[in-house]
Parts: structure tokens; C-alpha cells; sequence
């Protein structure tokens, strides 16, 4: 079964698991859709536009290492969806490397990350495969616009800013909530030091008079990505939304998950947070609108005598996380990562790779760059 169609995408019921197969028939690549709930992927698979001319193939599994390996064998690529990634991605992750597949995913989840590169990096490495957690818009984009200002020598700090409009799906409800229960952390002197909880900005936004609030947001994943890299000792990242109303209700519940829910154990804190969430997104957004639905990437890179500020505007966060994984399994079919192992979608593809492939579906600007050295 999956010898012929080599890419998986595990959790395609959700918002994004279904952009990723409408990118994947783009790039005209045979995959298997799967989840826990055949008949749930199968109704969600059947409304993306185009699909009658993929080569697809719709499966039900069990959310366990053994049903996931057997499903997995012969494939090349698993592209997971399912998340929070700190609770359900390690047996996916295990599958993956029993199988002999790369593994990519989406995550916002720092914890996982820095999970994901501690128990399986090496693991991967000796296979010659990819871990790469964390291939997504709120990520990658920002990534590839760092390492554009990196381009230049001698810059060694990134402050980088995250914002879009819209709301985010469920699933990305459930880990905003799921991380509130993590340890942040960003990089100084190559070092993680942790975040306050509570810390929050109120930010200039490239491009409109305009300001912004911003949060942490988890840490994100740039702090572990550019840890060992000999370019980088500090890194920070902020990011959100561009409602301020929706962000002064970010506000609001990052102080109180502090003074009430940090206190309770583990358990209970996790119970409480997915209640929580579980409130506020329980339906599946609408189909994104690149009118409405706008992102901004900036970040600025300075070093001891240079600044370097780089811009990209884009739109449409979630079908850019969806190409970005579907590029990254059209790649990995075709040719070796150029790092393998725990590595980040520049690492594995290349910066200027990704930006292309985003530039060619229309998903961001040029980018703009103002360079002082």
C-alpha cells in the first residue's frame, strides 16, 4: 500500500492536515491520509478542491507505535498533524523511525521540540533521516527571514516578530493552551534563559502606524534551532495576533493561569487548560481569504558594528504551513536533506529553497531587506 504512494499525512481531520494533501496534489505526489477516525478523514479529504485528479488513499489507524509502524513501512515521509505534539507526537515519532521515514510536523510547542531533539536526534541522524518538528508559517517564515539577514557577517542577536490576522483552528487552540503548562525559553549568550509567563510588548508593525501587542507566544522553536549555530548567541521571538482584542484576552489568561492554574499539579493544570480551549475554538474555521487572512515576518539581526532588518509579508498562514509540508515531502522523495537528523526546515531544504517555493504559490512578498554594516 504505502510503496506506492509514499507520503503519509497522519491527522487529517484537522484545519491544516487537509491544506497539507491539497499542496501535496499540487505537487502531484500520491499519499495516504490518515487518522484515528476513517470515516471523519474521509468526509474532511473528499472538500478539497481538486481532489478527484490526487492519487490518494484514505486509511484508518489505531494511535499506537505498533499500528502506526506497520502503517508507515514502505513509505518515505510522514507529515503529522496531530497534536498537542508533547502529548501524542512520540509515538508517531517512534513509528517514523522504526519504519525507516523522515518525520516532519507542525508544532508551536518549544517543549516538544527540545524533546524531540534530546530522545530521537541522534537516532535519526545514524538513519540518515529528518526529525523536523515545527515546519510552519509561525516558524519557518521567520526563519527564513532571519537567515536572510544572517546573509550578512557579524551579526550575532535576532529579535524577531510573528503576527497575522485571523483566529487559529482548534488544534492550534489546544497547544496555545497546552504550552501555558511549559517552561519558555529564549537565547542569550547561548544560553536559554526563561520567559515570564506574563511578559508581553506592545510593538511597532512594520508597514501601518498602527501598534500591536505581543507575547512569547511558548518560546517558539528559533531559540533551540539557532542554539548551535556558531552565527547566533542571542535569539528572542515574540508574536501574535493582529486583534488587539483578541490579544488583550492572551493578556488576561497568561495572568491568570499564573496565579491560579500554574499552582495545581500537572494533571490538573493540563485538565484545566484543555477545558479551556476546548471553549473558546470547537469548529473548524472557514477557508482562509489572502484579502483578510495577512501575515508579517520581521526580524531585526544586529551585531557589535551592523544591523541588518528584514521584512516578509505574506498571507494565508495556514495554506503557507500546509505548502511548506508538502514541499518539504516533495524534497525529501527526490533527494537527502542537507542536514539530517533533528534539524529545522532552513537547515534541512535551505532558506532561500523555501522562499522560493512560497513565492511561487503566491503565499508572500519579495522581502524587504535594509542592511547597515
Amino acid at each position: 500500500m504505502s510503496e506506492q504512494r509514499p507520503v503519509i499525512v497522519y491527522g487529517v481531520s484537522g484545519y491544516t492536515g487537509r491544506l497539507v494533501c491539497e499542496y501535496l496534489r499540487e505537487y502531484n505526489i500520491p499519499f495516504i491520509a490518515a487518522g484515528r477516525d476513517k470515516e471523519r478523514v474521509q468526509a474532511v479529504v473528499e472538500k478539497i478542491p481538486g481532489i478527484e485528479t490526487a492519487d490518494y488513499e484514505v486509511v484508518g489507524v489505531e494511535h499506537s507505535v505498533e499500528a502506526l509502524t506497520k502503517l508507515f513501512k514502505g513509505a518515505k515521509v510522514v507529515s503529522n498533524m496531530v497534536g498537542p505534539f508533547i502529548k501524542y507526537a512520540p509515538e508517531v515519532v517512534e513509528a517514523a523511525l522504526a519504519a525507516g521515514c523522515h518525520y516532519t510536523d507542525t508544532t508551536g510547542e518549544q517543549d516538544w521540540v527540545l524533546l524531540a531533539q534530546q530522545r530521537w536526534g541522534a537516532k535519526f541522524a545514524e538513519r540518515g533521516l529528518l526529525l523536523a518538528p515545527n515546519i510552519a508559517q509561525m516558524y519557518t517564515t521567520g526563519e527564513i527571514a532571519a537567515n536572510i539577514c544572517l546573509e550578512t557577517p557579524g551579526l550575532d542577536t535576532l529579535d524577531i516578530l510573528v503576527l497575522w490576522k485571523g483566529l487559529p483552528t482548534y488544534a492550534s487552540t489546544q497547544t496555545i493552551f497546552t504550552i501555558l503548562k511549559a517552561n519558555w525559553y529564549y537565547l542569550e549568550q547561548n544560553k536559554y534563559v526563561e520567559w515570564d509567563l506574563t511578559a508581553s510588548y506592545e510593538v511597532s508593525v512594520p508597514g501601518q502606524h498602527e501598534s500591536a501587542i505581543a507575547v512569547p507566544w511558548g518560546g517558539t522553536a528559533h531559540p533551540v534551532w539557532f542554539k548551535n549555530d556558531p552565527r547566533v548567541s542571542n535569539c528572542k521571538v515574540i508574536g501574535g495576533v493582529l486583534q488587539r482584542q483578541v490579544m488583550e484576552g492572551v493578556r488576561q489568561t497568561t495572568q491568570m493561569v499564573k496565579e491560579k492554574i500554574r499552582p495545581l499539579p500537572l494533571d490538573q493544570q493540563e485538565k484545566a487548560l484543555a477545558d479551556i480551549a476546548a471553549t473558546l475554538q470547537s469548529s473548524m474555521p472557514p477557508r482562509e481569504n489572502p484579502r483578510v487572512n495577512t501575515s508579517l515576518d520581521s526580524v531585526h539581526a544586529s551585531g557589535p558594528l551592523g544591523r541588518a532588518h528584514c521584512v516578509i509579508h505574506g498571507n494565508c498562514n495556514y495554506k503557507q504551513t500546509g505548502m511548506l509540508q508538502a514541499y518539504a515531502a516533495f524534497s525529501l522523495l527526490q533527494t537527502a536533506p542537507k542536514k539530517a537528523g533533528f534539524a529545522s526546515a532552513c537547515q534541512a531544504f535551505g532558506h532561500r529553497e523555501l522562499l522560493g517555493q512560497l513565492r511561487s504559490f503566491g503565499l508572500v512578498m519579495n522581502p524587504i531587506l535594509t542592511v547597515q554594516a
